[in-house]
């Protein structure tokens, strides 16, 4: 598979960042269906192996404990499977098959998979969310989900998560800084209204 995706427009990002709403809010404004990758990620891991995805394995191996409580947040980041960018091929193969403009959407659309892909350079944007507010997001779900919760500290498994996510994010400033990608970065000020319109001038929509 070769060449740009020039019907796609990427919103990636930190998790908890408003991917999904601005994702959404975009798509009904213009009629266009929204691609969440989120949505396929047992369809992708099941299509994998462990020769094409080492580190999806391992971590199906895993326990609860092992995933969010032992690691130090900086392991967590290095061998998580969709970080690395393990099945952004599946995504690829997905929105090659989608006829007419599309939102693709999601933490696993990482700035240097997306860049090849990109028919123009404001097709994408990532959001960048500060701690504050990636923590209001999840406070604000009611709860961090059976990940957190079937642990034997959830705690210190939500602790973890809040860190690697933030050091995830803070990779994702690096590299579409180094790639010469958009981002915005979303704090706690910002209403749904002022991203949405961020976004929008971003993507040039």
């Amino acid at each position: 598979m070769t060449g740009p995706l020039s019907h796609v427009t990427w919103i990636g990002g930190g998790s908890g960042s408003g991917k999904s709403t601005i994702a959404r809010r975009l798509a009904v404004a213009r009629g266009w269906p929204v691609y969440a990758s989120d949505d396929v990620m047992a369809d992708h891991a099941a299509r994998t192996t462990p020769a094409t995805a080492p580190l999806l394995a391992r971590f199906a191996a895993m326990d609860m404990d092992d995933r969010w409580v032992t690691g130090a947040p900086q392991t967590m980041l290095d061998t998580f499977p969709w970080f690395q960018g393990e099945g952004f091929d599946l995504i690829e193969a997905d929105l090659r098959l989608v006829d007419g403009p599309v939102i693709a959407e999601g933490f696993r659309l990482l700035p240097r998979c997306v860049r090849p892909l990109l028919g123009s350079p404001h097709a994408a944007v990532w959001l960048l969310p500060t701690p504050a507010f990636r923590r209001a997001a999840f406070d604000a779900r009611g709860s961090w989900g059976a990940r957190v919760e079937r642990t034997s500290d959830p705690a210190r498994a939500a602790a973890n998560l809040l860190e690697r996510d933030r050091l995830f994010t803070d990779h994702l400033r690096t590299e579409t800084a180094r790639l010469g990608l958009q981002a915005i970065d979303v704090d706690t000020t910002m209403s749904e209204d002022d991203l949405a319109a961020e976004v929008t001038a971003a993507l040039a929509l």
